[in-house]
């Protein structure tokens, strides 16, 4: 790993366990967009770094063939970071640019499951932002339903959370994703800390749509 110093010296400031989002963010501002620094601070292969690179990277940049080797780097972490780095180059990049979202609108059955649970968190982001959900709707339940169990656990949860959306905003669809959770009993069993909301489908939408009455 050869760093210029410039490199060098951000990814010695960010290399510790301390380092929080917000301190990424700020230096992020700063250096506003470098994608040959951000590829010099993802090629340390350590979590902050990388994180910090997602903000800084050329939205323009990014092809299907960058994103397969950002995602085949991915596999080295842990899960917990594999799937925040994800989130975090979709929020942060994969989101914002027309080409980056027809990619991810081709991932449904990408071989890769953190491009497959991308494209189902993009479908349940076009529903909680408010707008009117797309006609898709339907489709999607139906695909849920059918390969929700036999899925990968990171994309289990992502499809999960777009049926919990669905059962939120779309008020006709309700009682089928409160039965899609009952049925499959995913994270029935989860304990969550006071004040966030559990991920089974039954609690989670019940306690969503009694927030929006209020």
């Amino acid at each position: 790993m050869n760093l210029s110093p410039r490199a060098e010296s951000i990814y010695t400031s960010i290399s510790t366990e301390s380092t929080k989002l917000g301190e990424l963010r700020k230096i992020a501002l700063d250096i506003k967009k470098d994608h040959q620094l951000a590829m010099e601070l993802w090629s340390t292969g350590e979590f902050f770094p990388r994180q910090l690179a997602i903000l800084v990277m050329d939205k323009k940049l990014l092809t299907q063939d960058v994103i397969d080797k950002l995602d085949k780097d991915m596999q080295y972490h842990v899960d917990e970071e594999r799937n925040q780095l994800m989130d975090w180059l979709f929020a942060n990049q994969l989101s914002k640019d027309k080409k980056t979202i027809e990619l991810m609108l081709s991932w449904e059955h990408s071989p890769s499951p953190l491009q497959r649970r991308t494209y189902w968190y993009y479908q349940a982001r076009l529903r909680w932002v408010g707008q009117t959900p797309p006609p898709n709707t339907e489709y999607l339940l139906s695909a849920i339903e059918e390969r929700i169990e036999t899925e990968q656990p990171e994309v289990q949860w992502a499809m999960n959370f777009i049926a919990a959306q669905i059962g939120i905003f779309q008020p006709e669809f309700r009682d089928r994703c409160i039965a899609l959770g009952e049925k499959t009993g995913l994270y029935k069993d989860e304990i969550v800390p006071k004040g966030c909301t559990p991920s089974y489908l039954p609690k989670f939408i019940s306690i969503q749509v009694a927030k929006q009455a209020k």
